[in-house]
């Protein structure tokens, strides 16, 4: 009889919209294009809800016009006399609709034309059950299919903007807090769309129409039948509320067993060297228990919510019944109003009606809210304005040469915060610059201002004399090949991740980019050569055969200045060979810049810069360097030397080693 809330909506946590009327109006921009498709909607929820409120008034009407007819003429209209006393409850003044099928005396209705009026009504009755299992379906469908449409273009929208949106936006907001805004907010709005809309819309329309329907009839009456309608609702929304205040206790306890769990996963090997796995297994058990008990306490409101919610409607069905049957029995009106006993069963039927929405609606008006407040999430990252952008008159830059200049460049990614500080420097074309420094000075600054992942506080970026923020960013990353430490490969094949910065190219010239690359020996291995599907990140394959993938699709894309991040940091001496030999093939005749941990890389540079709290403290090529004895040369001392032993073996009597260029470098412990 009384509905049972849905247990899942009451689960989510419930976000108050703080701009529901600007969010409302930008979510109906979206629904513009398919309101054919919501119109029809309207028109089929107002058929459904006359179906369940016609339903009890033919009822009614079996009752008292066929079932249990005046012996002396037809029950009157609201205000009309009847022909004659007749039954019990059929006196003048009663409020029962006319019937079906009007005869001139019901008091002499033969037992055929009963039955025949009963038998109409009945086909009546059927015919309104079918229509509205009908239009109730055909509504979710229409608004299902208006929905789907609504998210998908939303969906777009917010993907489209995440590629646009700077590198700065995302070094400040976690990747899995912006992917909830496609996924968990969005699927707010979908139940919202295509469930609790239609249901608080058709729930609000069914109890004011049944109410309408009631007042009309007998007001004394309808007054009775209503009396626990109030009750109701303070029940539904005490309940709702406690519930959901121990759900969002839930969701915290469950996001505690994600985390151990994950982290006892992840550091199963540690685990197991310190045999900690009793200790672990102790700290599970207790993050599983809190979330036992807050989820316990959460389904106890729950659960409480539908037989308080049942108990009220019986009450309210006993009310009417016991009133209106004593009423019937007894031959009395009500406050001068006749009721009779198909006015009684309209009545009952209609209270068994109006206590069915009531707690969906309670529950669904939450959902609703939440939705709106998931909009507000939603279109608030569609407002957030990207940080590198495009001037109005920027136009796509011409073929570069190689040419780079920065002059006097200030960058910083807090405010007053300096990251580069006054750095100039100019790189011919062709021409290899390295860049060495300790951690935090501000190499990796440098390399992201080039491609304009992020733009300079002060000074400028130039590339053949224009500076980068007067040219279009897409046109001028185009030509700008970025090899990085961790090199990122996507779940495809490896014919289209080489593919991927050029996507145009042929399969042949994908295979000349992984000969240049020297990656083709260990990709015919794989299991089918280059079109093996990667896993995740290129799961499956060495760091050093990643870095060789990625060179190729740098090689293949023919950039005219390369970027080269600490590319081979993390690679052993043998793949760091393969990986150099590769990168001399990429590097000829391009002018490139190379973030660099090992020596092997940047001996033969045209020029080193040597940076330390965002300024250029030494330039010059290696053996200038080496021989200033400055902070390159303690730089060179304190984390290359072991390098360049692996890969020169020094003689016995030596006292030293020599450098690149056959220079002997001191590495006894007193210098060092």
């Amino acid at each position: 009889m009384v509905g049972h809330g849905p247990l899942a909506i009451l689960r989510q946590e419930t976000l108050k919209p703080k701009k529901t009327g600007e969010t409302l109006r930008r979510l109906g921009g979206y629904f513009k294009p398919f309101w054919p498709m919501l119109l029809l909607a309207v028109v089929l929820v107002v058929i459904s809800t006359w179906t369940q409120v016609t339903g009890p008034e033919l009822l009614g009407q079996a009752v008292d016009c066929y079932l249990t007819p005046a012996s002396a003429g037809a029950p009157a209209s609201a205000g009309a006399p009847a022909s004659g006393s007749g039954l019990p409850g059929v006196q003048t003044g009663s409020t029962t609709s006319s019937c079906w099928l009007d005869t001139a005396d019901k008091a002499t209705m033969t037992n055929e034309a009963k039955i025949a009026g009963l038998g109409n009504i009945v086909l009546r009755l059927i015919g309104l059950y079918l229509l509205g299992a009908v239009t109730t379906g055909l509504t979710f469908f229409s608004m299902s299919w208006s929905g789907q449409h609504v998210l998908k273009s939303l969906r777009t929208a917010v993907f489209n903007h995440l590629h646009r949106l700077s590198l700065s936006y995302y070094a400040e907001n976690e990747a899995g807090n912006l992917m909830s805004r496609i996924t968990n907010d969005s699927s707010t709005i979908e139940q919202a769309i295509s469930f609790a809309l239609v249901n608080v819309v058709s729930g609000l329309l069914l109890l004011v129409w049944i109410a309408y329907n009631m007042l009309s009839k007998n007001v004394p009456f309808a007054l009775i039948s209503l009396a626990m309608a109030p009750l109701m609702w303070i029940a539904t929304r005490w309940f709702s509320d406690q519930a959901r205040k121990a759900f969002r206790k839930t969701r915290s306890a469950i996001g505690d067993v994600n985390a151990e769990l994950q982290q006892s996963i992840a550091g199963v090997r540690e685990v197991q060297a310190f045999s900690r796995e009793q200790e672990n297994i102790e700290n599970f058990r207790d993050v599983n228990a809190a979330n036992r008990d807050a989820n316990i306490r959460a389904v106890a409101f729950t659960s409480a919510l539908a037989p308080t919610l049942e108990a009220l409607g019986y009450a309210a069905l006993a009310l009417v019944a016991g009133v209106g049957g004593f009423l019937v029995l007894r031959n009395q009106d009500l406050f001068g109003t006749t009721v009779s006993l198909g006015l009684v069963i309209t009545f009952i039927a209609y209270a068994q009606r109006f206590n069915q929405p009531i707690q969906q609606i309670a529950v669904l008006w939450t959902n609703i809210q939440s939705a709106i407040a998931g909009g507000e999430r939603i279109f608030s990252l569609l407002d957030e304005v990207p940080a590198v952008q495009d001037k109005a008159e920027a136009k796509p830059m011409a073929k570069i040469q190689g040419r780079v200049e920065f002059i006097d460049t200030h960058a910083e990614y807090e405010k007053d915060v300096p990251v580069l500080r006054g750095v100039s420097f100019t790189a011919e074309p062709g021409q290899m610059i390295a860049i060495v420094g300790p951690t935090g000075a501000g190499k990796t600054t440098i390399i992201n201002l080039l491609p304009r992942f992020y733009d300079v506080t002060g000074g400028a970026v130039k590339i053949d004399g224009i500076d980068v923020r007067d040219v279009q960013a897409a046109s001028l990353r185009r030509q700008i090949g970025i090899v990085l430490q961790d090199s990122f490969l996507f779940s495809d094949t490896v014919m289209n991740n080489i593919r991927f910065g050029r996507p145009d190219a042929t399969d042949d010239e994908v295979i000349a980019a992984a000969k240049l690359a020297h990656a083709d020996t260990f990709i015919e291995r794989l299991s089918d050569g280059y079109h093996t599907v990667l896993g995740e990140r290129g799961s499956g394959l060495s760091q050093g055969q990643r870095q060789l993938l990625s060179i190729a699709r740098a090689a293949l894309a023919d950039p005219r200045i390369l970027i080269l991040d600490e590319a081979t940091s993390s690679v052993d001496t043998r793949t760091e060979k393969l990986i150099q030999a590769a990168l001399e093939k990429l590097l000829h005749g391009r002018t490139s810049f190379v973030v660099a941990h090992r020596l092997s890389t940047i001996k033969n540079a045209d020029q080193i810069l040597v940076l330390k709290d965002g300024e250029i403290i030494e330039r010059g090529k290696f053996n200038e360097l080496l021989d200033r004895k400055g902070f390159f040369y303690d730089l060179y001392m304190s984390q290359f030397r072991r390098q360049e032993q692996v890969g020169t073996a020094a003689k016995p009597s030596d006292n030293g080693q020599k450098a690149g260029n056959g220079q002997r470098v001191n590495v006894t412990p007193a210098t060092a």
